[in-house]
Formats: structure tokens, C-alpha cells, sequence
């Protein structure tokens, strides 16, 4: 019997029982639909991970001053005062997969503008820095390192600030006080949000010259980070090592002993959030299969009813020359475009509800076409496990007591 046949007859066996049909198929198209929602958020989740890490800056490492051991006390980090500026120019220097460096120093501080005020991070570093940290200018300019050298008042500030300072008024060109110092802001970043490291805003933030905040401010003559750019991703593996051993060497810490600074490689960051992701899409991708796993049982089920049902119409078929072959065959089709038109539904379902997750509650949903093959694949397969006993059973019906059966 040809394929196209047995297709369109067992439409015609779906279509006598409309409500039926459609009631088996609901199993698969909710099945179908969270799989290729659930699988878009997980994805989506990913993805915006992964763009949160990467705007911290390309290939970048962050070299932090470390602990302290005080009797037994370990402080947290950024307690030493062993990491300097020279350590950075010896990195530049000594480290072949090192492309720039940046240093870093900061603290809080109240910030005044008119009758505002707001508290925020001021870090003192040098220009490199917002080119490390791919960290482009939304007005102005960054300073420039003839306002290193000359210990100028000026800064640039981040969005938080702008919006909290600022509000309407352009802040370029204006003056702000920082511990009741005049500065004048020279430029504002472009929003970055939240860090995916440490979840901290990183646009409540102020940035001024490392040595006007060292001469003027703090007093501090050390660093509390260097920010290290390499050549590449794969080059920052072999740059954290280089770096490790430099400032070992530079710090004269015996072997044994713990370092008094450390280096966080922001592609170890950025591969433990993608494993994360990927074990949470894969978490909820395996609770949506439960409803393709229900949808497959009412399949065989429903097929199951249509078997006894049609006893005599199979057993007239047989008598006029079908075979076992053909009779499987037309209930595993059946049984198939059950699972197909269910899986096209449900793959309709999927896609509008994610559009929906996005618009009203603003997660971001990325719905990728291997989720929709997979489901595809996945909701054919359905139909071939669940429907073959059935087919099966049908197949192995006796001609004569099927022609009997009332």
C-alpha cells in the first residue's frame, strides 16, 4: 500500500473522532510548548550571562590585592598594601600575553552637586582602564594621562550617578564636590547594569586620576587592583600564570606560602556561568518532557480504544489482502500524525508564550531553531514508541476472529 494512502486514511480514522483526537493531542502540544519555552529561557538566562561577563571587559584578568594573617585572623581581601604601581609596569613588561594594564585604587565617597548628594564607589586609575573594560564614553570625554601627570580635578561618571545627581541637567562641563574637593566632570559612561560576578551596579561609580585620588584623597601610595587585558581568551590562561609567578617573584613569597594577592581569570567566570546555565535549561527542559511523556501515554491509550474499536474493520482488511505489515504500518502513521500535528501546534504554543514571558514579565526568552527540530524529532518519536504496541496488537489480529468480533 502506498505511504500517501495510508497517510490519508488514517487522517480519515483521526477525523470520525474530532474531539477525541484533539484531547490525545493536548498531551503533546503542552509537552512541545514548555520544552521550547522552557529551553528559550534557559537559553536566554545563558545568554544574557554571558553578555553581562563580556561587558566587563575582553579577555580580562583582575589582579587584587589579598589577605592578611594576623595571628590566626585572616582579614578578607584588599587588606594587603603589597600591591603597587611598579608591580603593573613589571607586568606590562615581563608578561609576553599581556596586552595593557590599568590600576586601580578606590573607596566611598560622598559626592555633592547643588543641594543633591549621593554616595557612591570612586576609583582612581588611569585612561587604559575604560579601553580594558571596553567601556565606551554615552557624553564628553575620559580624562586624558596629561590629568594623571598634572594631578587634575577632574572625573567621569557613571549612569547611576548622572541619574542621581544630575537628573535633566547635562553633567559635563559641571562641578561636583568629592570630600568637599571641586571636580569637574568630564564625561559620563554608558550604562553596563549590574555585574553578573558580583551583582553589584557598576554604573553607581565614579572614576578621577589614580594620583589625584592618591595625593588628595586617600593618601594611599598602593593599589587595590591592576585591571589586565590579554591577547585572548585562550592567551589569558597562560597570562594568569605568567602574572602569578611575577608578583610571586616581585613579593618574595616563598614557596609554601600563600600569596598576598590573587588573579581572577573572568573566563573561568564566564565558563562556570555557561555550565550553570546549561545544567538549569537542561533542569527545565527535563520537567517539560513530563508532559511529552503523559502526551505519549494518552496516544497509546487512545490507539489502544481504536484497536478494539475497528476489530472488524481490520479483520475485512486482511480478508481482502492486507497484510500484518500493512495493518502496522496504517496504526503507526496514525499514531505518528497524532504526534506531528500535535508537535506543529505545540510548537506554536511554544514560540507565543515565550513572546509572552518577554513582554510581560521581561525575562529574556531566546528561542533557538535547534529547540523547534528537537521537538519536532522528539514528539515524532512519541508517536513511534507509544503508537507501535498498539500497531503491533492491531497487526496480530487474527483475520477470522476479527471478522467474527460484534
Amino acid at each position: 500500500m502506498e505511504l500517501m494512502a495510508v497517510v490519508r486514511i488514517a487522517l480519515r480514522a483521526l477525523a470520525r473522532n474530532k474531539m477525541r483526537s484533539i484531547l490525545t493531542m493536548l498531551g503533546i502540544i503542552i509537552g512541545v510548548g514548555a520544552v521550547i519555552a522552557m529551553v528559550g529561557l534557559g537559553q536566554g538566562a545563558q545568554q544574557q550571562v554571558q553578555a553581562q561577563i563580556a561587558a566587563m571587559g575582553s579577555n580580562l584578568l583582575f589582579v587584587g590585592s589579598g589577605t592578611v594573617n594576623r595571628g590566626g585572623l585572616r582579614t578578607g581581601w584588599g587588606s594587603t598594601k603589597t600591591l603597587v604601581y611598579q608591580d603593573m609596569t613589571s607586568i606590562l613588561r615581563e608578561c609576553p600575553a599581556v596586552v595593557a594594564a590599568a590600576p586601580g585604587a578606590g573607596s566611598s565617597a560622598q559626592v555633592v552637586f547643588g543641594n543633591d548628594n549621593w554616595s557612591t564607589r570612586l576609583t582612581g586609575t588611569e585612561p587604559q582602564y575604560f579601553d580594558i573594560r571596553n567601556w565606551p564614553m554615552a557624553s564628553g570625554s575620559v580624562f586624558s594621562q596629561s590629568d594623571v601627570d598634572t594631578v587634575a580635578n577632574v572625573a567621569v561618571i557613571g549612569e547611576s550617578v548622572r541619574k542621581n545627581l544630575f537628573g535633566a541637567v547635562n553633567p559635563v562641563g559641571q562641578t561636583v564636590r568629592i570630600n568637599n574637593i571641586p571636580f569637574k566632570v568630564v564625561g559620563v559612561l554608558v550604562a553596563k547594569g549590574s555585574s553578573a560576578t558580583m551583582g553589584q551596579d557598576q554604573d553607581d561609580a565614579i572614576f578621577i586620576p589614580l594620583t589625584t585620588l592618591q595625593k588628595k584623597l586617600s593618601g594611599q601610595d598602593w593599589l587595590n587592583f591592576i585591571m589586565v587585558s590579554a591577547q585572548s581568551r585562550d592567551a589569558s590562561y597562560a597570562a594568569q600564570e605568567q602574572i602569578t609567578g611575577l608578583l610571586r617573584d616581585r613579593h618574595r613569597i616563598r614557596p609554601g606560602t600563600d600569596d598576598d594577592f590573587f588573579v581572577r581569570n573572568l573566563a573561568d567566570m564566564a565558563d562556570l556561568a555557561d555550565q550553570s546555565s546549561r545544567v538549569f535549561t537542561l533542569l527545565l527542559a527535563s520537567i517539560a518532557s513530563v508532559s511529552l511523556l503523559v502526551g505519549g501515554i494518552g496516544i497509546m491509550n487512545i490507539m489502544l480504544v481504536s484497536v478494539t474499536e475497528r476489530t472488524r474493520e481490520i479483520g475485512i482488511r486482511m480478508a481482502i489482502g492486507a497484510t500484518e505489515a500493512d495493518v502496522q504500518r496504517q496504526f503507526l502513521i496514525e499514531a505518528v500524525v497524532l504526534s506531528l500535528i500535535g508537535g506543529a501546534i505545540g510548537i506554536i504554543f511554544g514560540v507565543g508564550s515565550s513572546l509572552i514571558i518577554t513582554n510581560v514579565l521581561g525575562w529574556p526568552v531566546l528561542v533557538s531553531p535547534l529547540a523547534i527540530v528537537t521537538a519536532v524529532v522528539f514528539s515524532a518519536a512519541v508517536g513511534i514508541f507509544f503508537g507501535f504496541y498498539p500497531a503491533r496488537k492491531a497487526a496480530g489480529l487474527d483475520p477470522i476472529e476479527a471478522l467474527r468480533y460484534e
